[in-house]
């Protein structure tokens, strides 16, 4: 049976311990590294190699996984490893933007590396599971190389050639996540201010939450299709919708900012004209913002 691939990772905040600690699980030499060499004494106890330095880190292995802040921090490795990068295959799985994981990409081709992009859609008590999964982008032949040793950590979705599109899934996916949850926590302030529990709301919020799907569904195709039509839903009704929202809001006594940002959004597309239209057709509005 061959030997299992060695892999170096950089960057040991939560998530990278998580991934070295998966490594080590499935029987990979781990070789590490992390500007605060601490954080690397339980791992280096389970067997990894701490490296003295980033250089020594890329050099030790051809795979080397970068789990870090941002780019910045990121840039900060590549200078400080220079000439060491030479044919390796670099897994970036730190977030960014969809421009900065291209400008990654270009300057470890200078390199002479490779940059396969990663966006990981896991907190770090899922890495080490199958069920969960992590966006990839950037060079095919690479990304097929090396896919049983990433999905060690994740089961992996690939996007394309494209180094930039992991991110670019990533970010969209946290955009959706972010204002779902900062809209459930703004809605249990009023719930809260109004003398009812989180634990009173939770099963009415989880009700709505999980008929989204089935709007999600419904909505999609019409979307591809440019079919904004008013026949179901209309953005009149949905701004005098907002609007009763946003006045219960502000009866509680809790900040308006959200169902006003929302009430400014409907306003607009029916100023535009769109009044009948359904609410999809704001994603045209948000596009031409």
């Amino acid at each position: 049976m061959p030997a299992k691939q060695p892999v170096t990772v950089i960057g040991l905040g939560p998530m990278g311990r998580a991934m070295a600690g998966a490594y080590l699980d499935a029987g990979h030499a781990v070789t590490v590294w992390n500007r605060t060499a601490a954080r690397a004494d339980e791992l280096v106890a389970r067997g990894a190699v701490l490296a003295p330095g980033a250089a020594a880190a890329v050099a030790a292995n051809e795979l080397v996984v970068l789990s870090l802040t941002d780019y910045d921090a990121v840039f900060a490795v590549l200078d400080a490893a220079g000439a060491a990068l030479a044919g390796r295959v670099v897994v970036n799985l730190s977030s960014d933007t969809p421009e900065r994981a291209r400008e990654a990409a270009r300057r470890l081709a200078g390199l002479g590396a490779v940059h396969l992009t990663g966006g990981v859609q896991s907190p770090p008590s899922g890495i080490g599971k199958p069920e969960s999964s992590t966006f990839y982008s950037g060079p095919v032949e690479a990304f097929r190389r090396h896919r049983e040793t990433l999905e060690v950590l994740t089961g992996a979705d690939y996007r394309g050639d494209d180094p930039g599109l992991a991110q670019l899934y990533y970010q969209i996916q946290m955009d959706l996540f972010w204002t779902s949850l900062v809209g459930y926590l703004h809605a249990t302030a009023v719930a809260e201010a109004n003398g009812i529990s989180a634990e009173e709301f939770l099963p009415y919020a989880s009700s709505t939450a999980a008929s989204m799907p089935g709007f999600l569904a419904f909505y999609a195709p019409r979307i591809t299709a440019g079919h904004h039509e008013g026949d179901v839903d209309r953005i009149a009704m949905g701004l005098a919708s907002v609007e009763h929202v946003r006045h219960t809001v502000e009866a509680a006594g809790v900040d308006a900012s959200l169902p006003a940002l929302l009430a400014d959004a409907f306003g607009r597309a029916v100023a535009a004209g769109r009044g009948d239209s359904s609410a999809t057709s704001l994603v045209g509005l948000f596009r031409n913002a």
